[in-house]
């Protein structure tokens, strides 16, 4: 798999999601509480931390917990929360090493439906069914995984031509429209919460 993907808008960080399937589920899991091109160059600082050119679950399943937190936490620090991260990126491995060799294609790998690849996505520390909806849209839109009915169990991040989420972005203007995209959804959400509480 090597894919142009343009998530991190930065092109060393970019070029190791598209060719490592690792580094992709861990931008995804970095993906919250920060902007999406902190989180998604992530996976890059790391592999570049740990003195290699990919990020091998085998080894981050394996390091010892502080350190790891440490070499997140260096600045410039991989996230907002590096302590919180560091664990869960090390959780994540560590369930990939248990139950697919440590091969996180493996996750996506031979499935038959798109609804089972949701579950399995479901199952991965630190995926929530939000999560798990958008990188499987990922998956479909970016990455060529397309299993019988992923854009039904994507929801509404699979629809085509829609500017939701990370899987929507291919450079800098798709990244603006699924900003404008989310501050709407924001600006109506805050608008609905008065609305709630008078009824």
């Amino acid at each position: 798999m090597s894919t142009v993907i343009r998530l991190a808008q930065q092109p060393d960080a970019d070029e190791l999601l598209g060719r490592s399937p690792l580094a992709a589920l861990v931008g995804m899991l970095l993906d919250q509480q920060v902007p999406m091109e902190w989180a998604f160059t992530g996976p890059y600082t790391i592999a570049r931390r740990m003195g290699g050119d990919d990020l091998d679950a085998h080894e981050i399943a394996a390091y010892d917990p502080e350190a790891f937190v440490d070499l997140l936490s260096a600045k410039p620090a991989v996230h907002r929360y590096p302590g919180s991260m560091a664990k869960r990126v090390q959780q994540l491995c560590q369930y990939l090493v248990e139950h697919y060799d440590g091969d996180a294609a493996g996750v996506w790998r031979d499935v038959a439906t798109g609804k089972e690849l949701l579950a399995r996505l479901n199952d991965l520390p630190g995926f929530g069914k939000q999560k798990s909806q958008i990188f499987l849209a990922l998956l479909g839109k970016q990455l060529g995984v397309r299993p019988e009915g992923w854009r039904e169990a994507a929801g509404a991040y699979g629809d085509e031509g829609s500017y939701r989420s990370a899987a929507d972005i291919t450079g800098p203007e798709s990244l603006a429209k699924v900003r404008a995209f989310k501050q709407e959804a924001k600006r109506a959400a805050k608008a609905a919460a008065p609305a709630k509480k008078k009824a």
